[in-house]
């Protein structure tokens, strides 16, 4: 009888200490934080959850083979941009929609689905890649990159060649965790260096330019560069162009870049893909390949920044 008694007295006794740990696990979880985003093909908007979301920019927006520090460094840097732009956070959205972003890498960040993925990788690469990627998010969730308290413009880009940008030598402000840092760690992307070739007339007419080059002359020619080594202004003819609006006018994938005429041909040899401004993507790969913490790749990339868990 007293076995008994002792039996049931254990029993309440475990139950009492238990009873906590009960309590909390059936209290209702947080609501997972949302997205609305825009499809712009589709023309519609879809919901979905933050860190789903997250997966697909990073399946977009970086190479799965990637090294894994190298996509968690992509997973915070793309949540990031994300809710900064969420109307929940005050936000701007996507203009003349009620969603929060679209899949326009133009607009955002590019975003792609298990359809798009598929048709990309192939069955067998997309079930490899996705888990990989997912894993990669996953160890991230939450976390997002701050600057005195707010979230940062964590921009991001291809290659940067020797050196990324500061912000101001594209936008004109300067911005405290956007500036230049050395970058040779990207040599191994496809497009550190590229070539192409115009046409003097094709030239003339991408810039809008009314006049002819003369001949024999050779009126082309980088008259500044920036701090960073990228074109400041350039000279065609009797006019001078941005280098930022050079590259754009001639869809150039950078705007560090060497000019030069042969015959009727003008040759233009770019070094990186893109913007230049924040973290290099092949170079975010190149860090953690020799070693570097996701964590130790956004602090280069992006100065006097803290990594932080997103509170909602």
């Amino acid at each position: 009888m007293r076995q008994a008694i002792g039996g049931i007295f254990l029993f309440f006794f475990a139950l009492l200490c238990l009873l906590p740990l009960f309590l909390v696990n059936c209290q209702p979880k947080q609501a997972d934080l949302t997205v609305r985003l825009y499809l712009k093909e589709e023309k519609k908007t879809i919901t979905l959850t933050l860190e789903e979301y997250v997966k697909g920019v990073v399946a977009g927006e970086m190479p799965a083979h990637f090294h894994l520090e190298a996509l968690k460094a992509q997973a915070v840097a793309a949540r990031t941009v994300a809710v900064r732009r969420l109307k929940r956070f005050g936000g701007a959205g996507y203009p003349g929609t009620d969603a929060d972003l679209s899949d326009d890498v133009q607009d955002s960040q590019a975003w792609l689905n298990k359809k798009q993925l598929i048709a990309k990788w192939g069955l067998w690469g997309y079930y490899q890649n996705w888990s990989k990627i997912a894993a990669a998010v996953e160890a991230t969730a939450g976390l997002i990159l701050t600057y005195n308290g707010e979230l940062i413009d964590a921009l991001y880009h291809s290659t940067s060649g020797p050196r990324t940008a500061n912000a101001e030598e594209v936008w004109g402000t300067p911005v405290p965790y956007l500036k230049s840092v050395p970058c040779s760690f990207d040599q191994h992307s496809p497009r550190y260096r590229q070539e192409q070739v115009f046409t003097v007339e094709a030239l003339l007419s991408a810039l809008g330019h009314g006049g002819k080059l003369p001949a024999t002359a050779l009126p082309l020619r980088v008259i500044d560069r920036t701090a960073s080594g990228r074109v400041k202004t350039v000279q065609v003819g009797e006019k001078l162009y941005r280098g930022v609006e050079f590259r754009s006018r001639l869809g150039l994938a950078s705007t560090n870049f060497t000019i030069h005429r042969q015959e009727d041909k003008v040759i233009v040899t770019t070094t990186g893909y893109g913007h230049g401004v924040g973290m290099c993507q092949y170079g975010a790969d190149g860090l953690a390949k020799e070693g570097k913490t996701f964590q130790e790749i956004l602090h280069y990339y992006y100065q006097g920044v803290e990594i932080r868990k997103l509170r909602f």
